[in-house]
């Protein structure tokens, strides 16, 4: 039975009306602990697999010197050891599997600025907000970022977050750090931990880049700065017409250039985003309309609609869900604010730290449990899967005409899933000496949907999202973001790296042992693939091959893709074709 639009017109209602609130209930820690262990979780309470991650013991260190004591007692002892820090943001189970657990939480007091050498140097544990607002105190700015400012240097670094920019350094924050000092396992002879400290040129410095945690527990990282400076910000919303024609030209004209593509409605939405003098006037502000506060309520009742969508397979709800989002992120600019109250015109100008990077639910005292991120699983509300993957340049276009056929065959309401969130977010980045980095100008394709409250759920259209995963990751051999994605992402990821083999003598040379790597993580690495069980493929733990991995019970059955022919996939039909 179709859901009547007077309850969409009163979701709106609420939306636009929650959408001044400032603060929210701050993130719950991610290390729970008891008198019989710990148990870690991500920031959106629940992994990949849907298992808990259980830890004997965690530590909190506040110094190098008792990280370096908590690395050596776990290599002695010849334990696991993993670390996360405060906000725990990747979804991937990289940091499951340790005997011990090292926090980052209390380690961040430290963020020195360097103004003669233009330089940063923070504690691990140090929030990405806190890094850019000192460099901005001393007139320097970070110039690039990732759109999420809920991240600590160390996580961010290690698992590669990007902004999105083809110019100097490039987007990702990785390629902006010139040191990095890490605490890493040793023998007998030297106290079974030490330090090394890690600059520019030297022989593991591009394997310590981006390490998934899998070489050691970063201490501090140091970052290039540049002088302060503005960006000048203007959306245009039209047709994604020729996007797959003009995205080249988009990412080379504007430093920091995006582009949002909302398929189903066959709009892109272009950013025009460059750096403009520190005299441009404006004191505008980006607080994207995705990482606001949001009333507890309003985030349940956006999830209501979804799961009520979902259980009627009326695929029209979504559709006006979609229209309804996407013309409300027009009227207000998707969060850009001129005067840091409101949206009132194009441009907005605004200084590099406050538009690089958003995150305004994160703060809140711990007493106000009316707002918090809509994601919080402390209020049961959006719950959804995170794709991202990263192509090669010259592939991308023939990606978005594939996608495009796809909507032909499928219909542009099939869509209207992903619609409901950002659609299709591309953002662009630069070849980096990483190992695990990005070995080519790239372009990043990030997309979400709709994730069921339990895992033999299948989804409305799950069909098309599990086709342009496959397309991605295997036609195109796209690669996918280490801190996101669904396992099957990750399917032989070491082919796709020409580094790969020197990340792993790194590997090797720092931690003999492995104590820093365990099954979940060594599963990611190696792109392994697990148990093929009853309905595996519905969560992205496998590629179907059998109907049982899908839902037959409830008329999903394994079918092959409609474009990309080789895909299998999870499709509502009224018989097996499998």
């Amino acid at each position: 039975m179709p859901i009547p639009n007077f309850y969409f017109q009163t979701l709106i209602f609420l939306l636009t009306s929650g959408s001044a609130l400032t603060g929210a209930m701050p993130p719950q820690n991610p290390v729970q602990c008891t008198q019989t262990g710990c148990t870690l979780s991500n920031s959106y309470g629940v992994w990949g697999d849907r298992h808990p991650c259980h830890v004997t013991t965690a530590v909190y260190p506040t110094t190098e010197s008792e990280l370096l004591s908590a690395v050596a007692d776990a290599s002695r002892r010849k334990l696991k050891v993993k670390s996360v820090s405060k906000f725990s943001h990747t979804i991937p189970k990289l940091a499951c599997g340790g005997t011990i657990l090292i926090s980052t939480e209390r380690y961040n007091s430290s963020i020195a600025v360097d103004s003669a050498n233009s330089a940063v140097t923070a504690d691990a544990g140090a929030g990405l907000r806190a890094v850019i607002d000192r460099a901005a105190e001393a007139g320097l700015s970070l110039a690039a970022a990732p759109y999420w400012e809920g991240v600590s240097v160390g996580g961010a670094v290690s698992t590669g977050a990007h902004g999105s920019s083809w110019r100097g350094r490039g987007g990702a924050l990785h390629d902006h750090v010139v040191g990095i000092r890490m605490v890493v396992a040793a023998g007998e002879a030297e106290g079974f931990a030490r330090v090394v400290d890690l600059r520019e040129g030297d022989a593991l410095f591009s394997a310590a880049k981006v390490s998934l945690g899998l070489l050691g527990v970063i201490s501090k990282v140091t970052f290039s700065l540049e002088p302060a400076f503005k960006r000048s910000i203007t959306f245009n919303f039209t047709s994604d017409d020729g996007i797959e024609d003009e995205f080249m030209d988009h990412a080379n004209k504007y430093e920091f250039g995006d582009i949002q593509w909302y398929p189903s409605r066959h709009k892109a939405v272009y950013r025009y985003d460059d750096r403009v003098p520190m005299s441009t006037p404006g004191d505008g502000v980006n607080d994207f309309i995705g990482f606001q506060s949001n009333f507890a309520l309003i985030a349940k009742t956006v999830r209501a609609s979804e799961k009520a969508a979902e259980k009627a397979k009326d695929t029209n709800a979504k559709c006006i869900l979609a229209s309804s989002f996407v013309a409300y992120k027009k009227l207000t600019a998707n969060g850009l604010k001129n005067n840091n109250l409101l949206f009132t015109s194009y441009p907005v100008v605004g200084h590099q730290r406050r538009m690089q990077t958003s995150g305004s639910c994160l703060y809140s005292p711990e007493s106000d449990k009316t707002t918090s991120c809509a994601w919080d699983p402390r209020i049961k509300a959006l719950s959804f899967f995170e794709s991202t993957a990263i192509f090669p340049a010259a592939q991308f276009a023939s990606f978005v005409r594939d996608v495009k056929k796809l909507r032909d065959l499928a219909g542009p309401a099939s869509f209207c899933g992903a619609d409901i969130y950002n659609g299709f977010l591309l953002r662009f980045v630069k070849k980096s000496d990483a190992y695990l980095g990005q070995p080519e100008d790239s372009v990043v394709v990030d997309f979400n949907y709709y994730r069921a409250d339990e895992a033999w759920m299948p989804r409305l259209h799950g069909d098309v999202w599990e086709e342009v995963e496959q397309m991605a990751f295997f036609k195109y051999l796209a690669r996918p973001h280490w801190g996101k994605n669904r396992k099957v992402g990750f399917v032989r990821v070491g082919r796709k790296y020409p580094n790969f083999g020197r990340f792993l003598e790194a590997r090797k040379g720092l931690d003999p042992l492995g104590i820093f790597s365990s099954e979940w993580s060594d599963e990611i690495l190696f792109g392994r693939e697990g148990e093929r069980g009853d309905g595996c493929a519905l969560e992205g733990l496998c590629v179907c091959s059998e109907d049982r991995h899908c839902s037959p019970r409830d008329g999903y059955f394994c079918q092959r893709g409609l474009v990309y022919k080789e895909a299998r996939v999870c499709r509502y039909s009224n018989t097996s074709t499998s």
